[in-house]
């Protein structure tokens, strides 16, 4: 088994979107090409960024934008890509698997190999962001992959938001988490709108409760889908192993954010901190249930 450096310089890209596949994935090479330039080892590029965030709507056309990993008409691309620069990629993209349609993701290592496919786990579904209408809800559990740098745990924005997510990928032994998003503003008749503010506490907690560094990559600009119109709020950043706040770009930036990650450190805190010594996973089935006390058969 390959050992987990103890330095990997991270890089989350925040990109607008078109309606347009080639100028969406020639612009995410750009901003790949140029991250390996500065230094990066692994690079998060944003949820579905191949085209605008459809998933504002429910039209039936959309489901057309959704393609099969075999033969996929980017994911090879992206593999010459990491092969070429030596870095690691894991990748959004909107899979056709039979009848079934999923949010997933692949993590291509530095060689260029397909270390495997990850499905959105859970499923939002509200004004702005119907996406229980498009996807299947996941059924390849979380994943962990074991790359040329480090261990990475992968979840896909609304995971993000899921404390569980977190903790089942560091109990699978990841060294650090990482979240390609697609978040920003939303319909005036939400009752609950969130904020970037929110965004990034609900995955710094992750950080701290997990002793990690998280990052997060979102999207820029305005992007009008039938007759809604929603701009993402960008905010991408970087959270250190204690919660700190070390990276982040604004609503405007376009490009790579680099920090690099100090795993040794990380690893030697976490242990320092008991937080999985002092767990007691025979009293937590609960969270195996719904309702508190029903455990689903």
């Amino acid at each position: 088994m390959t050992r987990t450096p103890d330095l990997v310089t991270l890089a989350v890209v925040q990109m607008h979107v078109t309606d347009r596949l080639e100028d969406n994935v020639s612009r995410a090479e750009a901003h790949v090409r140029e991250a390996a330039r500065q230094g990066a080892q692994v690079i998060l590029l944003p949820e579905l960024f191949e085209n605008l965030y459809f998933c504002q709507v429910e039209r039936e056309d959309y489901f057309g934008l959704a393609h099969p990993l075999d033969g996929h008409p980017f994911v090879g691309r992206f593999q010459k890509l990491a092969e070429e620069l030596g870095v690691v990629l894991p990748l959004s993209y909107f899979e056709k698997a039979g009848q079934a349609h999923y949010n997933s993701l692949v993590c291509i290592d530095a060689d260029g190999t397909l270390l495997g496919n990850y499905r959105k786990t859970h499923i939002p579904d509200g004004p702005g962001y119907e996406e229980k209408y498009y996807f299947n809800p996941g059924d390849t559990g979380f994943k962990v992959w074991a790359t040329r740098y480090g261990r990475v745990g992968v979840g896909i924005c609304w995971d993000q938001w899921y404390p569980e997510t977190a903790r089942v990928m560091m109990l699978q032994g990841a060294d650090f988490l990482l979240y390609p998003t697609a978040i920003g503003s939303e319909p005036a008749e939400v009752e609950t709108p969130n904020s970037h503010h929110m965004w990034q506490r609900a995955m710094i907690g992750h950080a701290v409760s997990n002793s990690t560094y998280v990052a997060a990559a979102n999207r820029i600009g305005t992007e009008r889908v039938g007759d809604l119109e929603q701009t993402y709020y960008g905010h991408s950043f970087v959270s250190d192993y204690t919660g700190e706040l070390v990276a982040e770009f604004g609503d405007r930036e376009e490009g790579p954010l680099l920090y690099t990650l100090n795993l040794a450190e990380a690893r030697k805190f976490r242990a320092g901190m008991g937080f999985f010594r002092d767990r007691r996973p025979e009293l937590y089935g609960p969270l195996l249930t719904t309702d508190g006390v029903t455990r689903r058969g």
